[in-house]
């Protein structure tokens, strides 16, 4: 996880239509380099959390800082600091795929003293999204998951401080989700993006994120790393394992204490060990069903 400054910091924020409050005192915060994923169910605030950091909707109240600028009142330069992966980029069929990403780099200049303009090369890009094959295509003519590899494209041309990625792997097949995963660590770890994701892939986020942010009902319900969210509701590990021809199985908090003292106990005669650890999805519904109840 990223020691660096904080590129994002939320606080108090709030979003009121009528009388229905969309979001409420929503406070988080996110460092340079770092993943964070913000998940939640339909309706949780998800998307007015998202679309007010990028600066295309207005708070009621709170504080928003991002990339040390009020994304309310921010310029073109600001802009050109941050990336955006929206679910789908229906525009430009008729531009073919490496023509389109190297006019969009070339609109990259510097705005400032302090920052210089640093596009991907357009070969380099077509290559890290996995469309090298495709880079003369038009685009309308790319199928759906060729065309979610040019969003993602779209959104980090510019080399952006911040990403936002909503749903990116949405139509990836499993070797395109793989290798958009390893682009992501990439771009966290070697240029220390920092990156917030919103996905309904549970496996994705704990693959991904450092650390996760659940939104229930327009409030925070949890925030941590996956291991703290897991013990935030007491999750259980799964233990099986085989001890003279008989099958046995337990649930424990510990799984490891747990292991180390069957194997304390039996030696060798402990055969076929397994252990399946408490998984995000686990914890997320847990979190959510809580949050419900409590409502």
């Amino acid at each position: 996880m990223s020691t660096g400054h904080t590129v994002l910091d939320v606080e108090g924020l709030r979003m009121r239509y009528g009388d229905n409050d969309v979001l409420r005192d929503v406070t988080f915060r996110a460092r340079q380099g770092e993943v964070l994923a913000l998940l939640g169910p339909n309706g949780a605030g998800k998307t007015t959390t998202i679309e007010i950091l990028e600066g295309f909707r207005n708070r009621s109240a709170g504080r928003v800082d991002v990339l040390g600028s009020d994304p309310a009142h921010a310029d073109e330069g600001w802009r050109a600091r941050v990336g955006v992966v929206l679910q789908s980029w229906r525009d430009h069929g008729k531009w073919r795929v490496r023509e389109l990403l190297a006019h969009l780099g070339s609109c990259y200049a510097c705005y400032s003293t302090d920052r210089v303009a640093r596009p991907w090369d357009a070969d380099d890009l077509v290559a890290a999204v996995g469309l090298t094959e495709h880079a003369g295509k038009k685009i309308r003519t790319l199928s759906g998951g060729q065309r979610r590899r040019l969003d993602v494209a779209i959104g980090i041309v510019g080399r952006p401080e911040l990403l936002f990625l909503d749903e990116p792997t949405a139509g990836f097949d499993p070797e395109a989700r793989r290798e958009f995963h390893d682009l992501v660590r990439d771009l966290a770890a070697r240029h220390e993006t920092t990156v917030l994701l919103t996905t309904h892939d549970l496996a994705e986020a704990e693959k991904l994120a450092d650390r996760i942010v659940v939104l229930d009902g327009g409030r925070i319900i949890a925030d941590g790393t996956a291991a703290e969210l897991a013990r935030l509701i007491a999750g259980q590990d799964e233990v099986r394992w085989v001890r003279d021809g008989r099958a046995f199985e337990v649930s424990t908090a510990d799984s490891t204490a747990f292991a180390f003292d069957l194997f304390r106990r039996y030696g060798d005669t402990v055969t076929d060990l397994e252990v399946r650890r408490s998984s995000l999805e686990d914890t997320y519904l847990a979190l959510v069903r809580k949050a419900e109840v409590s409502r």
